[in-house]
């Protein structure tokens, strides 16, 4: 089968895994993500270790946090791992309109996730909460933008995903690439959850 056919029913059920390079690709982003695990690891323990930090008539977390906003953020962001999941089973069932569909749907979650974190931070400035505030708002900032920065990474990837497939079609090439963006937005959605109960859950019950 030539590695740039497009899918016609011919395409393997899973045609990431179906060559060398593919599950090459797929193993090595598993090794990329460990290194990720660590590095976002260890802005967690400098967030625990600082959250406590904060300089005489500087807000808290108790008195910042608005659970709501931060609720509806997580939903939006939760569902958007649920749309790349539904894009991935199209892929395997070589349904590629459908897979577009969901990868496009995935992208404007993701937007609409940064876009309600940015209004919280501009919020958070306006209160007082700055980079350079405490300690706390430093590793916050650190923590939770440097997420951000992933999320963002990962919107403009799968952007580009869904303008390559256009082009070129879902092959063998292609697919290891959908579904290697598939694993990293995973990745960067449970890393959301510990934010969300270390950080905020944890931050407003003190």
């Amino acid at each position: 089968m030539s590695a740039h056919s497009h899918v016609d029913g011919q395409l393997p059920h899973e045609p990431e895994k179906a060559t060398l390079e593919g599950r090459n690709k797929v193993l090595g982003f598993w090794l990329f993500l460990g290194g990720e695990t660590v590095l976002f690891g260890t802005l967690f323990a400098a967030y625990l270790a600082l959250r406590n930090q904060v300089g005489d008539g500087n807000p808290t977390s108790q008195e910042l946090f608005d659970l709501v906003l931060v609720g509806v953020a997580t939903f939006i962001l939760l569902t958007s791992s649920l749309t790349s999941v539904f894009a991935i089973q199209a892929m395997h069932k070589n349904q590629v309109k459908s897979m577009l569909i969901w990868l496009a749907v995935t992208v404007l979650l993701g937007l609409g996730f940064l876009g309600l974190e940015i209004y919280e931070f501009v919020h958070y400035v306006h209160e007082g909460h700055g980079f350079t505030t405490s300690a706390f708002s430093s590793s916050f900032y650190t923590l939770v933008g440097f997420h951000g920065g992933h999320v963002a990474f990962g919107v403009i990837w799968i952007t580009i995903l869904i303008f390559q497939v256009l082009k070129k079609g879902l092959n063998v090439v292609t697919a290891p690439k959908i579904y290697v963006a598939g694993m990293y937005w995973h990745f960067i959605d449970v890393v959301w959850v510990f934010i969300f109960t270390v950080v905020y859950l944890m931050g407003k019950v003190g």
